[in-house]
């Protein structure tokens, strides 16, 4: 079943080409852009029940035996990441039937968002460092278009900061990339984990450092974030779900894949110096949004205070950090991105993302106050949801290895973004409606129905993706146990990744 590796790529890449083909017939289209987002999540989920049966699986493009020619490869970790950006372009390619523009379907929303997917699922897949290289270009590119797209001026002022800091990312990731061949003669993650072992010691932890500020960049790290709130905000809902959901996520993927196969020479500088930016990323990305009183802005700099918490298990370094480091992915994506989708919601039924100018929501529309609650105590932690378990894990790996600043620090900011969490809910949901906003809330149906569904259509596409998502959160908090128990096969797998290079090196090319 090796095929499924590619098929992961080809589908997108496929559905993108032929959406170029109907753009004529924008419902025919938005249909397609749909249908072929379902055939992804199918491959996706496909493969990750076949590696979780046969183990890690690889396979070697064009017949060239690894190391020399492209290799693709998937564990437990990348097969779950690729099953959750597949899920993650259906949902959003449902949702946006309802919430696109005119001028964003003219202008290829529905290919760009495949060949974003693509995108990422080849970061994920790639057997080699290189063709990440080429994978994270595709997304920096496909990215930046559907940042500029629809051509508002907050909109390019966004792109071009988005754009600088990803563009210096992409330069220090290639001067790396560089380095690494001179040192070890291959850039095959599965050959390079033997070679680097008889490299010298200050050049690795040189490069080590290069692929750290670069791959911190796209993942946004302190000090290195500052592009993310700059730009997200200005994007439409679904694009900024997408964006929230994966690409930072991809960032982070690249660390730890680097991290536990390349660069475990010195965990105790590791560790340390990845301590510190976690703690000081989840404190500044939380200030931040505490700060915040528009909607977007808010939720932006809570993507950063996620990450801090991802990097944190990283930098513990054990099976039970990292296996917490995977539950907490799963839940994130979901839980971010969903937030983001009410928040697209609230946008379309009262015209303002400003907390102050919002208020009755419960009142209006109790249903989608509920989905937000879940939500929110899904990011905030409490219990039963998933968030607390995913928070819960990772806070017992550091006690398990003492490091009770980074705990401490942790705790801190989950009941900041309980707070943050509490000020939506407050200002756009219980408190009443501002006088100068008393008229009855615009009805969907007042949409544009050319491009768009209307009425009770226009509910059902909007509101079952994001039911869908907190459906899988209930799921995770309520029915953890399974989930615990794959992340931590998962995380042995990333920490003795001795089938990984078997699946790579010890098999004949396919």
């Amino acid at each position: 079943m090796n095929s499924l590796l590619w098929l992961s790529l080809i589908i997108p890449l496929s559905t993108a080409i032929a959406l170029l083909f109907v753009r004529q017939w924008p419902r025919l289209q938005a249909g397609l852009s749909v249908v072929g987002g379902a055939v992804h999540l199918g491959a996706g989920v496909a493969l990750l029940t076949e590696v979780w049966r046969s183990g890690v699986v690889a396979v070697q493009i064009g017949n060239w035996p690894a190391p020399f020619g492209i290799t693709l490869v998937a564990d437990l970790f990348s097969g779950l990441m690729v099953a959750l950006a597949s899920l993650m372009g259906l949902l959003v390619a449902g949702y946006s039937l309802a919430q696109l523009e005119p001028d964003e379907q003219r202008l290829d929303y529905h290919p760009l968002l495949h060949l974003l997917v693509m995108g990422v699922c080849g970061a994920f897949l790639t057997g080699d460092i290189f063709n990440l290289y080429v994978w994270l270009e595709i997304l920096l590119i496909t990215s930046f278009v559907l940042l500029v797209l629809g051509g508002g001026k907050a909109q390019l002022e966004g792109a071009v900061k988005y754009v600088m800091l990803n563009l210096l990312a992409s330069i220090l990731f290639l001067m790396a990339v560089g380095l690494l061949y001179g040192l070890a003669g291959t850039l095959n993650f599965a050959d390079l984990a033997g070679r680097l072992a008889g490299a010298p010691p200050g050049l690795v932890t040189a490069v080590a450092i290069l692929f750290l500020v670069a791959f911190g960049i796209k993942a946004g790290l302190f000090p290195l974030f500052f592009w993310l709130p700059a730009s997200y905000h200005t994007l439409p809902a679904g694009t900024l779900a997408l964006f929230a959901g994966l690409l930072t996520k991809v960032g982070i993927y690249a660390l730890m894949r680097v991290f536990t196969m390349l660069f475990t020479y010195d965990p105790t500088l590791t560790q340390n110096l990845l301590l510190v930016i976690a703690g000081l990323t989840m404190v500044t990305g939380v200030l931040g949004a505490v700060a915040q009183m528009e909607l977007r802005k808010l939720l932006a700099f809570h993507i950063i205070s996620q990450i801090g918490y991802l990097l944190m298990g990283l930098a513990l370094f054990s099976v039970n950090a990292l296996a917490a480091t995977i539950f907490f992915l799963a839940h994130v994506i979901l839980a971010k991105s969903a937030l983001f989708l009410i928040g697209g919601v609230i946008y379309r039924l009262y015209g303002t993302y400003d907390l102050k100018k919002l208020g009755g929501v419960y009142a209006d529309r109790p249903g989608l106050a509920a989905i937000f609650l879940i939500a929110a105590l899904s990011l905030a932690g409490l219990p039963p949801f998933s968030g607390f378990w995913a928070k819960f894990a990772l806070v017992r790996a550091g006690l398990e290895q003492e490091q009770y600043l980074i705990v401490g620090v942790s705790l801190l900011v989950s009941l900041l973004t309980l707070f943050s969490m509490t000020k939506i809910w407050a200002e756009v949901f219980w408190k009443d409606r501002p006088e100068a906003a008393e008229a009855s809330p615009p009805d969907l149906s007042a949409s544009p129905p050319l491009l768009r569904p209307t009425g009770r259509a226009a509910w059902v596409a909007q509101l079952a993706p994001i039911g869908a998502m907190t459906v899988l959160l209930l799921a995770l908090g309520l029915l953890a146990e399974p989930l615990v128990g794959f992340s931590l096969q998962a995380a042995e797998q990333l920490l003795n990744p001795v089938d990984y290079i078997q699946a790579v090196l010890g098999g004949q090319p396919s």
